[in-house]
This record gives structure tokens, C-alpha cells and sequence, in this order.
């Protein structure tokens, strides 16, 4: 999953990043409300924690922009305020789930994976595509029950696709979800060929159908057929 952590307390901050990125989640962070509306209008993400109390404004804020832009991303708050006030109003502006300070990690991550299965899997820990089963839970893929051992970005991009199937989407739009703000590091998009390529063998060659096509001069589209 790809995380903007908005917190202006470092401490937190970097053990939030540090605990999430060890499943292999790309993590960007903002210690400001403006840093974060200015990263979320440059990039998508999967998930949004959210402080409320932001040194430039409230995090109310933020909530306000992912509405009016129709966003898609997904909003845990964490927060030191126990209010019930601010708990009804930030669901009620579109968060997922609210979280009260201080809070243990292991619990975060436990909201976190609720919250996206509820979204992407209509509350199911399996996510199906025609023969393709992938357990969200496990992070584990089978197509008609036979395994298929994928890396970590191969499986990211499987997901990635089925919650985009049968839309176009750009090789920018992939290097974003995949690698955050480190893809500007890259000079062009060769490494994302070469995992699709490895992604699209693997699935063919456990009797899968061939759904991942190349858009040319644009990027890759799942099919649904």
C-alpha cells in the first residue's frame, strides 16, 4: 500500500514510517497541512493518516480537499483529542476510522488493514478476479488454487491493476502507486516493463488468461475478459 503519514510530531512520524514500511508499503510523510494538500495534488495514495492538529491549520482541512476533489483515498485520523465532537465530524467528512493517542503500532496497522479490506474487498480478506484469488491477509496470489509465488512489487502491481481493471493506466500513474516520491530518481520506466513482464509470465504460466495489456504509448490496462 502506498501511505501519506501526516503528522507534525517527528518521533511518531518516523516510527509510523519505519513500522509500515517493513510490510514493504511505500510511506511518504508531511509535517504540515499544506506540504500534504500539495503532495496529494501531485500524487495518489491508498491511505491518508491524519493528524488533526497541524502546526498550519487542522487536518479538518485536508478532509475538506479529498472531498471537494472526489478522492478515493482512504482516512485514518490519529489524534491526541478524545472529543466526541471531533470523532463525529471527521467521520462525517469522509475518515475511515479514528484513532486516539497515544495508540500501539501493531493497532494502527490492524485499522489500516481493516479499512482497505472493507474498501477493496467489500469486507472479504480475499480478493477475486475471475481465476485469480489473492489473499489480502496473507499476501498470497493462486489462480484455479495453484499458488503463485510473486516479489513484493509484482504482487503490489497484481492488486494495483484489479482495483484499476479495465482502465488505462499510465506507466507515471504505476511508478507513483509503487515507489512514492522516489520515482523521481528513476530516468524512465524500463524496471516497471520488466516487472509486469515477470508478473504477466507468471500468471500465464499457472493457466491463467492473458489480461494485462500494453497500451502503446501510454501504459497498461487489465482487462475484464
Amino acid at each position: 500500500m502506498k501511505f501519506l503519514i501526516v503528522e507534525d510530531e517527528q518521533g511518531l512520524r518516523e516510527n509510523i514510517t519505519s513500522y509500515l514500511s517493513d510490510d514493504g508499503n511505500i510511506c511518504t510523510t508531511s509535517s504540515n497541512l499544506f506540504n500534504a494538500i500539495d503532495k496529494l495534488s501531485d500524487y495518489e495514495y491508498d491511505c491518508v493518516l491524519l493528524d488533526l492538529g497541524l502546526p498550519d491549520g487542522e487536518g479538518f482541512e485536508l478532509l475538506k480537499f479529498l472531498k471537494e476533489k472526489m478522492r478515493k483515498e482512504s482516512v485514518l485520523i490519529i489524534s491526541a483529542r478524545n472529543s466526541l465532537n471531533d470523532k463525529v465530524n471527521g467521520l462525517n467528512m469522509g475518515a475511515d476510522d479514528y484513532l486516539i493517542k497515544p495508540f500501539h503500532l501493531a493497532e494502527l496497522k490492524a485499522r489500516v488493514e481493516a479499512i482497505y479490506r472493507r474498501k477493496e474487498a467489500h469486507g472479504n480478506n480475499k480478493l477475486i478476479f475471475n481465476e485469480i484469488a489473492i489473499d489480502l491477509h496473507g499476501r498470497t496470489v493462486t489462480v484455479n488454487d495453484i499458488p503463485v509465488i510473486l516479489t513484493r512489487k509484482e504482487y503490489d502491481i497484481l492488486l494495483y491493476f484489479i482495483a484499476n481493471k479495465g482502465k488505462v493506466v499510465s506507466k507515471n500513474a504505476i511508478a507513483e502507486h509503487l515507489w512514492g516520491d522516489e520515482m523521481d530518481m528513476h530516468d524512465n520506466f524500463y524496471f516497471i516493463y520488466t516487472h509486469i513482464k515477470n508478473l504477466r509470465k507468471k500468471l500465464i504460466d499457472a493457466s491463467s488468461r492473458d489480461y494485462l495489456k500494453s497500451i502503446y504509448g501510454i501504459g497498461y490496462k487489465l482487462t475484464c475478459e
